[in-house]
């Protein structure tokens, strides 16, 4: 039977106690005005929250991925928005411990782990979203130096990140062309275009990233070149256990509306969820949560044991975001013309469900990767 230690059950309490008390008292309020608050993440970072993956002597706190979607479900079940932005700050923490120098992590590790500095990362561009390989941000070598030239979409924290973990083309095309750099938010010739104005995750900025003639030197290279695709694609098997996670805790937010409405709420003489229909709904919705729950947690414990991992993460990421998409949906329904009002909170689960089953890679690429997955083990049998 599945059950969390004693260690990771007080984890999760306090980061389901830090996550309402921080966030709680401005959710509507920002989601309607589309504010980022930096000081939030601050907040959660003086938790211990924004570096639980980080190794304890750089200021983790040195846990496993399992703890970390632990407590990105509890975030997320309070703010969709902060739990990505914990996810994502955490990225270029998670590439420079596994890929970085010493240099490196002394010098970003620490302020990251502890919320104080803000972290991105900048792989998609407007031609290059699934088909990452083929992204034309450039790096070319200059003496001692790299000078960046080109655009990035779609990135979380544009312009509040005070560093970026870009990735960018030193060789010819294809994956094996592209490499990882260190991008200090302040470096001349970084600027930022167009602040999207997007369905849900309303209080998470997306921004445009412009790279002209950015100049990094040597030592900004995280790896060897040629390595930055395999860099970026490690980070993303990892992201897509985070996403699963952060799509968990929204589905529980929204079953925790509407299992309550559905016991308070009387119709024809009867509290709705004895009308088959509504407690069918609800029984379905709850056994997504857990079943999905589960196959997160297996993807993220197959990760700490060093074990292959990437398909299981896939499967975990498709069924998380769409068990949330579904549930969420269904919670709308369930509270009918409340549902679909700003009064209760479920319509914003629903819109930010949304988007989890876009990013990290959409469903339809997971598929994809989970087939050829399947492929490969059938054709060796």
């Amino acid at each position: 039977m599945w059950s969390r230690t004693e260690e990771q059950e007080a984890l999760c309490e306090a980061a389901a106690r830090a996550a309402q008390d921080i966030l709680g008292k401005t959710l509507k309020e920002d989601d309607e005005a589309e504010r980022f608050r930096p000081e939030y993440i601050e907040a959660l970072g003086e938790m211990g929250l924004c570096g639980i993956a980080a190794p304890e002597e750089y200021g983790g706190l040195g846990l496993g991925y399992l703890e970390y979607a632990m407590v990105l479900e509890e975030i997320g079940a309070v703010s969709a928005s902060y739990a990505v932005s914990v996810a994502v700050t955490g990225l270029p923490q998670i590439i420079l411990a596994q890929h970085g120098t010493e240099a490196q992590k002394e010098r970003w590790l620490p302020g990251l782990a502890a919320g104080e500095l803000l972290g991105g990362f900048a792989l998609s561009e407007p031609e290059a979203g699934s088909d990452a390989a083929s992204l034309q941000t450039t790096a070319k070598r200059r003496g001692d130096t790299y000078v960046l030239n080109g655009t990035k979409f779609w990135i979380t924290h544009g312009g509040y990140a005070d560093v970026y973990i870009v990735m960018a083309r030193t060789g010819g095309p294809g994956a094996r062309g592209v490499s990882a750099f260190i991008l200090p938010g302040d470096a001349p010739g970084l600027s930022f275009g167009k602040k999207e104005e997007k369905m849900g995750l309303r209080a998470s900025p997306t921004v445009e990233l412009v790279l002209e003639d950015v100049v990094l030197p040597l030592d900004s290279r995280v790896g060897d070149e040629g390595e930055g695709f395999a860099v970026a694609m490690q980070a993303l098997d990892g992201g897509r256990i985070t996403i699963g996670a952060v799509s968990v805790g929204i589905a529980r937010a929204a079953l925790d509306v509407a299992g309550p409405y559905a016991c308070e709420r009387r119709a024809f003489k009867k509290h709705i969820i004895d009308f088959q229909g509504v407690g069918f709904m609800l029984a379905d919705m709850a056994t997504r949560i857990e079943a999905a729950r589960l196959l997160v947690h297996k993807a993220a414990a197959l990760k700490d044991t060093g074990k292959a991992y990437s398909t299981i993460a896939s499967m975990a990421k498709c069924v998380a975001t769409d068990a949330s998409m579904s549930v969420t949906t269904d919670a709308v329904q369930v509270l009918g013309g409340y549902g679909y009002t700003r009064e209760y909170p479920v319509e914003r689960y629903m819109r930010d469900a949304k988007v989890m089953q876009i990013v990290e890679g959409t469903n339809q690429v997971q598929r994809l990767i989970i087939a050829r997955s399947l492929r490969r083990e059938w054709m060796r049998d």
